[in-house]
């Protein structure tokens, strides 16, 4: 199968979950024998901060304008399939170019969903507007649950699939590396993680001073009052977090409000730290007991009280049962997979046609 995807990033991991998230699910694609062409927008912050400038796994191009997208017009109209993700600049128009081009099947990838339909709502038209969700036939969603069926019933969308994030199993793994936090994060500041992550980390780094604590990615003001036991990283690259999550007893997983209201919206965070055997602390949602089981795969937390009663308590079982159950259902092999069956029978339709 010949694919081309327009997405956010593939090249830089900085500011965005995007970059990983296609690097896991691409890799494996390729491995099943396809051939990629992923076409990015060229944007100084990321190309400022590319951490893979040449993937070996895809044709890897960059474009300045929706005029300088033209130069792969072939390449677009003759692929099996073309994949637009969510939060491209120009998005509405790169999808309209896509869409009236395109002979093949053509699908939405969206990493937001819930971020996606709250805009939508809102009448925010950035990347995705109600009037292009029709012409795609594929609308593959990070989230699960009720909302495939309201992208099918509000929005028209043909078919909405789940297509959950993933993680290279050969990347992240447990590594022997010294302890050296209690409780970790990894993620970008989110203005709507912030009162979480004050909850769950900094107000029982304040009331435990014994307790090793890091918040580790870009963007965080500089007003936050950080507790002395607060280790901060400005970046860990992707290359470092197998290590950064094996040097934590636990880490935390922290939801934006949107995924939280939407349910079965899991982080790569959760899938990452859990092929590392890393125990994860997380808030709640709906769907997540289906994805780890709470108490033996997982534990909730609602407040700086449940944190630190699972910060006193032990980790080890925890951690190896959450990685068996990544390594029997949330790699990026099975992510692949998946993909070539949702888009497998549509190109055969297509052809047909």
């Amino acid at each position: 199968m010949k694919l081309v995807i327009l997405g956010l990033s593939l090249s830089s991991s900085w500011g965005n979950g995007h970059a990983t998230t296609y690097r896991a699910l691409l890799g494996a694609f390729a491995a099943r024998g396809h051939e990629i062409l992923f076409l990015e927008r060229e944007l100084p912050w990321y190309a400022e901060h590319r951490d893979l400038p040449c993937p070996d796994f895809c044709r890897l191009a960059y474009y300045r304008s929706i005029e300088d997208l033209t130069r792969w017009r072939q390449e677009i109209a003759t692929a099996d399939a073309v994949i637009v993700g969510s939060y491209v600049p120009d998005g509405v128009a790169v999808s309209r170019f896509v869409q009236e081009l395109a002979q093949g099947i053509t699908a939405f990838y969206d990493i937001d969903t819930p971020v996606t339909l709250a805009k939508l709502e809102r009448g925010d038209f950035a990347y995705l507007s109600p009037d292009i969700i029709p012409r795609f036939d594929l609308y593959l969603s990070f989230t699960g649950g009720p909302t495939l069926d309201r992208i099918e019933r509000d929005f028209a969308a043909p078919a909405a699939r789940a297509l959950f994030c993933s993680v290279d199993a050969t990347a992240y793994r447990p590594l022997d590396v010294p302890k050296r936090w209690d409780l970790s994060y990894l993620g970008t500041y989110s203005d709507d993680r912030q009162p979480t992550l004050e909850r769950l980390l900094i107000e029982p780094a304040r009331l435990a001073p014994e307790l090793r604590f890091v918040v580790a990615g870009p963007q965080y003001p500089a007003s936050i009052d950080w507790p002395d036991n607060v280790e901060r990283i400005d970046h860990c690259s992707p290359a470092e977090h197998a290590a950064f999550y094996s040097a934590s007893r636990f880490t935390l997983n922290v939801t934006r409000a949107d995924m939280i209201a939407a349910g079965w919206s899991p982080s790569v965070r959760l899938f990452e730290a859990a092929a590392c055997g890393t125990p994860i602390i997380s808030d709640a949602w709906p769907g997540l007991s289906e994805l780890f089981v709470p108490g033996r795969e997982i534990e909730i937390a609602h407040d700086a009280e449940d944190i630190l009663r699972v910060l006193h308590g032990r980790a080890e079982a925890l951690g190896q049962a959450a990685r068996r159950q990544v390594l029997a259902a949330h790699t990026a092999e099975h992510r692949a997979a998946e993909l070539e069956t949702y888009l497998t029978p549509n190109v055969a339709a297509v052809a047909a046609a």
